[in-house]
């Protein structure tokens, strides 16, 4: 008979948005045996979004205890129920991929949602509300050990071996609360596509516009990257970006592991509209103010229909879950482009959209985000090219 767990979970924002985190209790639903707690401050985020980051927790902890248990949520927030449920639409685009990550974590028909009154899901709100007060602290939430009692809470400490080598999580200590034993992480390992004839002169390739071939540089680099991950050997499957020249590195990387390769429209590159091809300096005289605009707010489209960096975020998140559901537990090669590298790794970090103007990808670089099983990432590597040297 399948286990049967009870998934409390809440989310606070002080001042919506404002400085949040989220709380979640895993509860043995015969006993009321609290059987898993995690929260974590996320830093600015509305209580929308914070509420659905506890509601991952929370099922990710469940799943880590047993992926074949029965599974009741209870959330005093109507709308994550009632979205949840499918009988409100999820109109918000910050809350569909969120929505999506949360779905995919138990298969369909093995959870149930409930909507109880705040004063019945005091355990996740309190655990919530630890969570912020240590981030006001500037520190990171700590449980507080109960007298002789066990409990998995947490999340995993990042590996520090090489990081393309497949990562393993260990249970915490026998005695006290120790980290949970979440299973091995889902590891992505980001490479960019080789140079094209675009690439040396830095313009503006995105998918707007002629689709470029690899270079003979840049099919160079995509054998020296190919024969760099067979000898480490920890790659189970690559998926790539329909363009043209990532389509190209990931044939080279595919011939020498001996992987078929799957594309993911998600994973192609900004589309640059009238930009495209041109450098940056000739966009800042052609059009001084769009650029400026473009700089100043990642809502903001390139000129002549492109697409904004907060566009291409949403994308990315949504083939960030999806892949993360199909490929759980294994490392995935994904073979894409400069905008969407950085952007799983700004998500990953939490950290706000100018940063993407403060991150350099070489050509052929690789970078990894581990994704872990109560809904933490870690970048364990950014812009490696030691292959090419």
């Amino acid at each position: 008979m399948a286990r049967r767990f009870i998934v409390e979970a809440d989310g606070g924002s002080r001042g919506n948005p404002g400085p949040a985190g989220y709380g979640a209790v895993v509860l043995d639903a015969d006993t009321g045996e609290p059987l898993a707690e995690v929260a974590e401050y996320i830093g600015t985020a509305t209580n929308n979004v914070a509420e659905y980051k506890g509601l991952i927790a929370g099922l990710r902890a469940a799943y880590a205890l047993d992926p074949e248990a029965q599974v009741t949520v209870r959330m005093d927030s109507k709308l994550v129920v009632e979205q949840m449920s499918g009988r409100w639409k999820i109109k918000h685009p910050d809350m569909r991929p969120l929505a999506a990550e949360a779905k995919s974590i138990f298969p369909p028909g093995q959870g149930t949602y409930q909507w109880i009154p705040r004063e019945k899901n005091t355990h996740a709100d309190r655990l919530a509300n630890e969570a912020m007060d240590a981030g006001k602290r500037g520190e990171q939430w700590r449980p507080k050990v109960p007298p002789g009692g066990t409990l998995a809470t947490g999340a995993p400490e990042a590996p520090t071996d090489d990081a393309l080598a497949e990562p393993t999580v260990t249970a915490g200590p026998a005695v006290g609360w120790g980290s949970a034993d979440l299973g091995t992480p889902t590891t992505f390992v980001l490479l960019r596509h080789g140079e094209t004839p675009l690439t040396p002169e830095k313009r503006f390739s995105g998918s707007g516009g002629t689709d470029p071939a690899l270079s003979p540089a840049g099919r160079h680099q995509a054998e020296r990257v190919a024969a760099a991950l067979a000898a480490r050997g920890t790659i189970q499957a690559i998926v790539t970006s329909p363009l043209r020249r990532c389509r190209e590195t990931a044939d080279v990387v595919a011939a020498r592991l001996g992987l078929d390769v799957r594309v993911d429209e998600g994973l192609r590159e900004t589309d640059f509209g009238a930009w495209e091809g041109l450098t940056f300096a000739e966009v800042k005289e052609r059009y001084p103010d769009d650029l400026e605009a473009w700089l100043a707010s990642s809502k903001v489209a390139p000129t002549g229909g492109g697409e904004s960096f907060a566009a291409v975020a949403r994308r990315v998140a949504l083939s960030r879950d999806k892949l993360i559901a199909r490929y759980a537990g294994r490392t995935v090669l994904l073979v894409t482009h400069v905008t969407p590298i950085k952007t799983l790794v700004r998500l990953a970090l939490g950290a706000p959209p100018e940063s993407l103007f403060r991150m350099e990808l070489s050509a052929a670089s690789l970078s990894v985000v581990a994704y872990y099983g109560d809904g933490n990432a870690s970048l364990r590597l950014l812009n490696e090219t030691s292959h090419l040297r």
